[in-house]
């Protein structure tokens, strides 16, 4: 098989078609003898993030047995919110685990330039196999695995004044913003409305603690302010949401004086 990510052309024909927030079909799983697929495993267990501006390429790993041996996978393809469809980059290639059980393991790639045709694609994604046995066997799921694909996310972080004497106030900005993937725009807009944690990590130390939550506003603004006390770095943290990654800032320093 060849890659081929169609996101952007099957969102846009089940528009046209009137298609769009139909429920997805119920899982199918069908077969014949033995064959069965006991594990799917997608990008290492970790959601699959994009971006903006890069391709995103991960692993998808099916592990079959059957009593007669694993001959392979005839079909490996998955499939997103509203309609989206993605094939491996090349064909899956197994290997045997033992005499009766193999992993199929295949390189798909997201490209948000080429593939997304606009946000929906965020979201639960579900694995296609179909494997098939030496002696003829096979097993076929509809949905065999599921994954996230997730939006990228980004925080800053800016505390001021620097130096501060103790005791004086610091305030702390920042902005909390995410991957936009509509087509012809694809930019990071603000996420509003959001819990972000404030975090402090006093110098020599390795752990960072909570302060504070605050919420975004406009544009994902944070602001907020605290009391000097001693020497340490400050950060943002925000846990994410089912469509979008969770992002961390980098501690800003400030030296108290």
């Amino acid at each position: 098989m060849t890659k081929r990510t169609t996101m952007a052309v099957l969102t846009a024909t089940a528009a046209a078609a009137g298609l769009i927030g139909l429920a997805a079909p119920a899982a199918q799983a069908d077969g014949y003898g033995d064959t069965v697929i006991s594990k799917v495993v997608v990008n290492g267990g970790k959601p699959v993030v994009v971006d903006t501006t890069h391709a995103t390429t991960f692993s998808v790993s099916v592990t079959a047995r059957d009593n007669s041996g694993i001959k392979g996978l005839s079909v490996l393809d998955l499939e997103g919110p509203a309609y989206g469809f993605a094939q491996p980059n090349s064909r899956p290639v197994c290997t045997a685990v033992n005499d009766t059980t193999s992993t199929c393991t295949a390189k798909f790639t997201f490209d948000p330039r080429a593939d997304f045709y606009d946000n929906s694609p965020a979201g639960t994604w579900y694995v296609d196999a179909w494997a098939d046995a030496k002696d003829g066997d096979f097993f076929t799921s509809e949905k065999a695995g599921s994954f996230k694909v997730q939006r990228h996310a980004k925080l800053t972080v800016n505390a001021s004044p620097e130096p501060v004497k103790k005791g004086r106030t610091i305030t702390v900005t920042g902005t909390l913003s995410r991957a936009d993937w509509r087509i012809g725009y694809q930019k990071y807009v603000g996420v509003k409305d959001q819990s972000v944690k404030l975090q402090f990590r006093k110098k020599g130390s390795t752990k960072y603690v909570d302060v504070k939550n605050v919420k975004s506003g406009t544009n994902g603004a944070l602001k907020t302010t605290v009391t000097a006390s001693v020497d340490g770095y400050y950060r943002y943290t925000w846990a994410g949401l089912s469509t979008t990654a969770p992002a961390t800032a980098t501690g800003d320093f400030v030296d108290v004086r």
